[in-house]
């Protein structure tokens, strides 16, 4: 199976890409709206997988080329990029594709992280609204701490909570999910739940910024 991740040089995607990479046989294709980091990054990722004895080959390609060459696109994108990405590859998806958001809305102020919810009341509901109607859309991989999903010496026992409305899609990106060590998906039911999902992201990141020695927390659910 392929899976593209667009914005695959920032934090979550290039957790998402070196674990996938790292754990599975998935072709991982790394996406930026400026190829030539795109390459540069999957060529980053392929020597670090490479020094830990894992041969693989990941491809660096311009956001839309690389949706089109995959079967899962994955949006680590920021949220106000959200929109304008999944525009730009809307002609390179179809029903076949299974599109994931893990993007927040959130703001900073003294205090603290917020969640900042669109319009639309959720970021997943941006992404459900820009991209074609036959596409199913899936939210996942939102609360996790992505410096420690990058470090491969790290170990971790976490959950992702999973949404949609498509059976088919969400049990496949369950599957991926729990493809990656460690990492367990729940679900979280439909794509209404999503604003819920999002708002434990700001949660997370000032209890980990709050107290001694939970610089890179996650959560399990018992």
């Amino acid at each position: 199976m392929r899976i593209a991740l667009l914005g695959g040089t920032g934090d979550i995607g290039e957790g998402l890409a070196l674990r996938w990479a790292y754990h599975t046989n998935h072709e991982v294709l790394v996406g930026s709206r400026d190829p030539d980091r795109a390459r540069a990054k999957a060529e980053e990722y392929e020597t670090e997988l490479d020094s830990r004895g894992v041969e693989c080959t990941v491809k660096g390609f311009e956001n839309a080329m690389a949706a089109d060459r995959a079967d899962v696109v994955v949006l680590a994108v920021p949220a106000y990029h959200l929109v304008d990405t999944v525009e730009h590859v809307a002609d390179r998806l179809d029903d076949e594709t299974v599109l994931v958001t893990p993007a927040v809305g959130m703001r900073r102020d003294d205090h603290g992280f917020h969640y900042n919810p669109p319009s639309a009341g959720s970021v997943a509901a941006l992404a459900a609204n820009a991209k074609p109607d036959d596409v199913p859309l899936v939210g996942a991989f939102h609360n996790l701490a992505a410096g420690r999903l990058a470090d491969l010496d790290s170990e971790f026992e976490w959950d992702t909570l999973v949404f949609g409305d498509d059976d088919d899609a969400t049990d496949l990106v369950s599957t991926l999910a729990e493809e990656i060590e460690g990492l367990r998906a729940v679900d979280a039911g439909g794509l209404a739940n999503a604003a819920e999902v999002e708002s434990l992201t700001p949660l997370l990141i000032n209890v980990a910024a709050n107290n001694e020695g939970m610089h890179a927390l996650g959560v399990r659910f018992h």
